[in-house]
């Protein structure tokens, strides 16, 4: 095992580094030790002290087969040795095409039958929008507005960002905002007026459950209702299959549960099998048709990334993909998804908790953060303890993650949940005691 000089690593870090959805001054806290990552095989994780660790949340949702897979490894090596990576503007690849003729294979003839790459989930709804929008312009439309869900959540690019992470993040910025607005329901759909409805290019929506809205549940049939909508008025249907694409939900694509084809369909994290940064943004040759000319003239797409089209990358998704029907992934899947189910089943009882959402292999724990009978932070802090439980894993605000590779075992999956279990009352045996305290010290 190599060694690593893991205080001189964790040192340059804070002095250099700037982490995502981090508080920054809590980790670059001289007595903060991060976890430095080193090493993965299959849903093991292992830090630069040799600890190991369970990866509860398939490193942010994109693991897939596990870490180190064999064949994904395998492929990536042999495109290396031909080419890492050229341009896509004007030219082409064979890891890029074969990809995509493999995603394509996935869905009924004549329905999404287009791919568009991109980098990461963000990016991937930025071309679905760019697309939407200036498809209703080529056909003299004025169709410019889109609709989202409260609650929902599409990434942190400029246009992503304005379906829902300005708001759950307080960031907002009118000036670079896309004209989008957010609804709660489908009922909320339905009252939209005319006048409203007129100006709608497109609606967006994760089916089936909100990612970091907290692993929220949509009611049953919410997909197809919101699909005859569109159908009913004339509207682009684009769903954002980013987080619930590749098995999450028990089958390859989360719209499959409710018979919903869309008009756009957004795919990352699991693409490349948690590898490197892919996006595709998947489109009807209806919507293709209309951008029949050239960039000079408006007509074509002027739109792409420097690494669109990344042959690296596309060869690990291919892998991935040979790994799910090599490996018959979504068959020896069902009966985790049961063992997962019949883990959970003890933890709504538990003090402090809410609620325990699952669809498929996704599960959220909701805690009890409120001022009255809560605890602050109580979901960051059952996440920390948990590693001492060997299991890693991120809160999303007051829920507890849990999405773990689709390769976990019976017997990890059972630790997995039983790390959450003592953690949480870990956690909360604290708030008690630190009560009784305060209550002897009152009186």
């Amino acid at each position: 095992m190599t060694e690593w000089n893991t205080e001189e690593l964790i040192d340059a870090d804070k002095r250099f580094v700037w982490h995502p959805f981090t508080n920054m001054r809590e980790w670059c806290a001289p007595e903060h030790e991060p976890l430095l990552l080193v090493e993965g095989r299959g849903a093991i994780l292992r830090d630069s002290r040799g600890r190991e660790y369970i990866d509860g949340n398939s490193s942010i949702w994109t693991n897939i087969h596990g870490h180190n897979h064999p064949h994904i490894n395998a492929a990536i090596r042999r495109q290396l040795d031909r080419m890492a990576h050229t341009s896509f503007l004007g030219v082409t690849n064979p890891a890029a095409i074969e990809l995509a003729r493999a995603i394509i294979d996935f869905f009924p003839k004549n329905s999404l039958n287009r791919v568009f790459y991109s980098d990461d989930g963000s990016t991937g709804v930025e071309v679905a929008l760019r697309i939407a929008g200036q498809y209703w312009q080529l056909q003299g439309s004025q169709r410019y507005q889109f609709i989202a869900f409260q609650s929902g959540y599409h990434g942190d690019t400029a246009g992503a960002a304005s379906l829902g992470a300005l708001s759950m993040f307080r960031i907002g910025s009118a000036h670079w905002n896309f004209p989008a607005t957010q609804i709660q329901d489908v009922t909320a759909l339905d009252a939209l007026s005319s006048s409203e409805v007129a100006s709608i290019a497109a609606v967006v929506v994760e089916p089936l459950i909100q990612g970091a809205g907290g692993m929220r549940l949509w009611p049953p049939g919410t997909l197809r209702a919101v699909r005859k909508w569109c159908d009913r008025t004339g509207k682009l249907l684009i769903v954002d299959e980013v987080m619930t694409g590749f098995g999450r939900t028990g089958r390859m694509f989360a719209s499959e549960h409710e018979g919903v084809m869309p008009d756009m369909m957004v795919l990352g994290k699991g693409l490349s099998g948690g590898y490197l940064p892919l996006a595709i943004t998947l489109i009807t040759e209806k919507i293709f048709v209309a951008f029949d000319g050239s960039i000079a003239e408006g007509k074509g797409l002027a739109y792409g990334h420097s690494y669109t089209g990344n042959a690296l990358g596309c060869a690990a998704a291919k892998a991935s993909l040979e790994v799910f029907e090599n490996e018959r992934v979504l068959e020896a899947l069902q009966p985790k998804i049961q063992h997962l189910k019949v883990a959970l089943a003890g933890l709504g009882d538990l003090p402090g908790v809410v609620e325990v959402r699952q669809c498929g292999f996704i599960a959220g724990m909701e805690l009890d953060e409120s001022k009255e009978t809560g605890l602050p932070s109580f979901a960051a802090n059952v996440c920390v303890q948990a590693r001492s439980h060997g299991l890693l894993t991120r809160p999303i605000r007051n829920v507890v993650v849990l999405m773990p590779p689709l390769c976990i075992t019976n017997a990890q999956l059972t630790h997995t949940v039983e790390a959450l279990r003592a953690s949480i009352i870990a956690v909360w045996s604290r708030r008690a005691a630190k009560n009784t305290n305060v209550e002897k010290v009152t009186a």
